[in-house]
């Protein structure tokens, strides 16, 4: 059965190094389908600097890797849908 996995990524203002979290992002860039960036304006008093939302694809254990390493940099909220087909 074929899955479908969404992971939406928060990036908040506690963020330790936004380069790291990129530089993965581009590590794994064969395994990102579709990515969508919200951004919040530079006014706002939220402490969230914005949400990404990815359609993954390719295999499973690459894509687990890229959600591990995604969490556990400081500031980053990483979570996961899976949709079966």
């Amino acid at each position: 059965m074929k899955k479908r996995i969404i992971l939406g990524v928060q990036v908040t203002k506690q963020i330790a190094n936004p380069i790291e979290a990129q530089n993965i992002l581009a590590e794994y860039s064969r395994n990102i389908k579709m990515r969508l960036g919200f951004h919040e304006p530079p006014e706002s008093k939220t402490k969230t600097l914005g949400l990404l939302l990815m359609e993954c694809c390719g295999d499973p254990a690459a894509i687990g890797e890229m959600e591990s390493k995604l969490k556990k940099i400081p500031g980053v909220v990483v979570k996961k849908m899976v949709f079966a087909e």
